[in-house]
């Protein structure tokens, strides 16, 4: 019996919930995951959860917050001049938008808030301060990777 351990290449179909069962991301309708366990490509506790499992093996687990995205970060909230922006940018709250500093750094923020001239944007991970609930089947195991990985595979027309 084939066992998952590090250095595998592992193929799963997973569904991500909140602690209310709400889903917040999965493969259903998707090729499945490709994951190389001891990369580090994923949360550690994913793959640390898919050590031991064998081929169509399904196992649930959880993750804290802290084994997750962690915590969130009130300072990662920031307020910034409308004139900050590119003009003729409209922020809308809710809207996920690309950030970039001086050395040409990017980085993701939610939008939080539009007031008068001044934007509130947070650079927290969405799922950050979150409980993640993981349901996994195993539905593949190889010491090698597939020639066209590409994620959970959503984006591939070829599959």
């Amino acid at each position: 019996m084939q066992v998952v351990k590090k250095g595998d290449y592992v193929k799963v179909h997973y569904t991500g919930k909140f602690d209310n069962g709400a889903v917040f991301e999965s493969s259903t309708g998707c090729a499945p995951l490709q994951v190389h366990v001891g990369a580090r490509e994923l949360l550690q506790g994913f793959e640390d959860a898919l050590l031991g499992m064998t081929l169509n093996e399904t196992k649930t687990f959880t993750l804290a917050s802290s084994e997750a995205y962690g915590e969130r970060d009130e300072q990662l909230e920031q307020i910034f001049a409308l004139s900050d922006f590119p003009e003729g940018f409209l922020p809308q709250v809710g809207e996920m938008i690309l950030v970039t500093n001086q050395e040409q750094d990017e980085f993701p923020a939610l939008i939080r808030g539009v007031e008068d001239e001044m934007v509130r944007l947070d650079f927290n991970h969405p799922l950050a301060g979150k409980t993640l609930t993981f349901e996994v089947e195993v539905m593949e195991i190889s010491d090698r990777p597939e020639a066209d990985r590409c994620g959970a595979g959503c984006s591939c027309s070829d599959r």
